[in-house]
This record gives structure tokens, sequence and C-alpha cells, in this order.
């Protein structure tokens, strides 16, 4: 199901998830980027020092000394800590269920709330918490067996991060709802602060698009109005290897991502969720310290989802980059020199593609995709008995 917003909310998943129909998400858990931004706008405050905004704030503190600092706007505050010498960066993300499987969903939530602390370079996380919503139309039944394993996949997620779930928030609503807060404390050379793009540099990004794309024609298996649409352009084995691609996309941490860019001396970062490849990148660009403007000339995306699209219109908005993601993969802006080195890295220590997409060029930090972008499917061809 496609909300106005663009996320995905999966009929299959709330099926699945033994709660036989009775939940109901009448709105989408993402408000609009520009709306996002216009209302954040009240609490966005500067410190006793005058800086705040995550901008630009070299030489704002007494002796000039250069502090980190990243509010409202970004993907996880940086705060100072009042001791001195350390930061707390700090994010936190919840969504609906989206796939049928309550223990990937578990790990997909999870992933989601840790990739905004490795868009800031932070890959020690210190602590993280849980904040889970059990619907109030499940039966005692459903709860006690949706919920454990629900559980079981955010805490095993945190554990192969290196952390672990010390606390939370649990509610009974009418959704169900999963997430949490992602901690950690830093010295200022842990983390990157995302504004020193400079032309020349280029943009990667660690994980293929269109998981939206792939959850929707795997819901659409039980939907013949809607499967008639993409059938005679994709096969139904197909569209289920692109929902298990999709579902081990989402699950996957970026933490080898975040750590890698440090050695490959990254300039920026973000990642890539709800608002899409442009929205974040729009985002990202608006935050550099130089005039500079990003430009996306290529799309990996996971393999048919592109033909998908294209079959419907273009009505998810794939190939223009503003087709909602979870969990996505990281936007990190390298040097030149830097880049492929980077994606070779990654692949040898994951086993998992990264793909440079576009150019950093002097303009007035804004990013787009260019009229016709090389679609990249991934993978390149199927192999018998493989995921990717």
């Amino acid at each position: 199901m496609k909300l106005v917003c663009g996320h995905v909310i999966s009929k299959d998943a709330l099926n699945k998830l033994s709660i036989q129909n009775k939940l109901k998400y009448p709105y989408c858990p993402l408000v609009p980027r520009d709306v996002l931004h216009r209302l954040l706008e009240g609490l966005q405050t500067a410190d006793k020092n005058g800086y705040g905004d995550g901008q630009h704030h070299q030489g704002l503190l007494p002796e000039s000394k250069p502090t980190p600092v990243v509010g409202i706007g970004l993907d996880s505050c940086v705060i100072p800590i009042r001791h001195g010498g350390l930061f707390l960066v700090q994010s936190t993300a919840f969504f609906y269920p989206l796939v049928d499987d309550p223990y990937v969903m578990g790990k997909i939530a999870c992933a989601n709330v840790l990739s905004d602390v490795y868009a800031m370079g932070a890959v020690e996380i210190d602590n993280m918490l849980m904040l889970l919503s059990t619907s109030n139309k499940m039966t005692d039944k459903e709860r006690d067996t949706i919920m454990p394993l629900i559980l079981q996949g955010f805490k095993e997620c945190a554990e192969e991060a290196g952390t672990s779930v010390q606390g939370g928030q649990t509610v009974i609503n009418p959704w169900l709802i999963v997430g949490g807060v992602a901690t950690a404390v830093c010295t200022q050379n842990e983390i990157i602060i995302p504004e020193n793009a400079i032309v020349g540099d280029v943009l990667v990004l660690t994980k293929p698009l269109g998981t939206q794309v792939a959850v929707n024609a795997h819901q659409w298996l039980e939907n013949p109005d809607r499967w008639n649409r993409i059938k005679s352009v994709i096969s139904e084995d197909d569209v289920r290897k692109a929902y298990q691609r999709a579902m081990n996309s989402m699950a996957r941490l970026n933490k080898i991502g975040a750590s890698l860019m440090h050695k490959y001396n990254a300039h920026a970062c973000t990642d890539v969720t709800g608002f899409g490849l442009l929205g974040h990148a729009q985002n990202l660009a608006k935050h550099q310290k130089h005039d500079v403007s990003f430009v996306i000339h290529n799309l990996p995306i996971i393999a048919k989802m592109a033909t998908i699209s294209k079959a419907c219109g273009n009505a998810f908005g794939l190939l223009q980059g503003t087709s909602a993601e979870t969990s996505g993969g990281l936007l990190v802006v390298l040097p030149r020199e830097q880049a492929a080195a980077y994606c070779k890295d990654i692949q040898a220590q994951e086993g998992y593609q990264a793909w440079i997409i576009g150019v950093v060029e002097k303009g007035g930090r804004t990013a787009k995709i260019i009229d016709k972008p090389r679609i990249i499917e991934v993978p390149a061809k199927d192999t018998e008995g493989e995921l990717w």
C-alpha cells in the first residue's frame, strides 16, 4: 500500500502478522520532507556560543576550537557533553510492519535505527533502547507469538552491531509499531560531520534502491487487479526473489561502510530512507559549507524493480529518486581518488557491492538526478542458489 508521502505499508505484512485485517494504519509515519522542515524550525535554537544548527561551526567556540555540532535536520544529533572532549551522537526511528516475518521485521527496525548514527561515522554504539507498540486488536495468542519474534530480531541485530538493548518503552495502541534509539559517546575523531563536500568529490551508494517496489510487488501477488499490471514484465518467482533481496538488504547493517568512511577520508554522509535517494541527497547538499551541488548519474536498483516501476507509469518515483527506502544504504561523499578503493574494500569485507553514482559540482547546495540516468541491475545476473 503506497501512501501519499511515498512510504509503503504492506497489507500482506499486516495479514501475515496474524492480525487478520484488524489493524488499519490511517497515516504514514513520515511527514513529507518540506513540511517536516517547517515544523522543526521552532525547535532549532542556538546555544550560548551561538551555534546549534549543525552548519559551519568551526571557530565559534572560545579559542576557535573546531567542535562538531549537528542539530535538527540531519540523521543524528551530535552534542558536546558538558564534561569536555566527548560528544553524544544519538538518533531515534520507528515505523509500522512492512514485511511478513516478525523476526526479520525486528532486525530491519534495529538496522534502520543504527544507520542514522553510522551516517555520522560513529560505529561503536554504547546503548540502544527499543520502542515497541503492540496492537490492542491482537488476541493474546497473536501478541505472545509475534512480539517475542520482533524482540528477538531487534536484539540479535543489536548484538551483531556490538551493542545491546538496555531499556525502552512498550505501549498498547491500535497499531503495531517498532523502532528504537541508538546512542554513541564519541571523541571528535570518531565523528564525520557531514558538511565538507568539495568540487570534484564523488557520491557512493552502499545498498541498491528499490525496496519499496519489491515489497509492493510481493503484496500484489495476492491482489489480481494489481498483479495484472505487472505480470507481463516479471514472473512470480522473480517477484519473490526481489522481495527476499529487499529483506536481506534492509536487515543488513551499515557498520562496515561507516567504518571505512574514516579510512578513505569521507567528506559527508547520509543514509537513504523514507525521503528517497534524491530527497536525502538534497538535504545533505543543503548542509554543505561550500557552494556545491550533487549530480547523480547512476541508479543501482534491485534487479527488475526498474522494469516494474516503468510498467506502473513510474508511480513509485524510483527512477526519479523519490521512492521511499527503508534501512537503505549510506550515501557517502568521498574524494574521487579514494572512492574506487572504498567500494572494493566494502565488497571484500561484506561481500556486497557499493557504487559510484554521481559527482560533486560547483552549485547552490542542491541535488539532482540527470534526465536519463544509467540503471544498474543488482545483481547483474541471477546465479542459481544465490540471492545476490
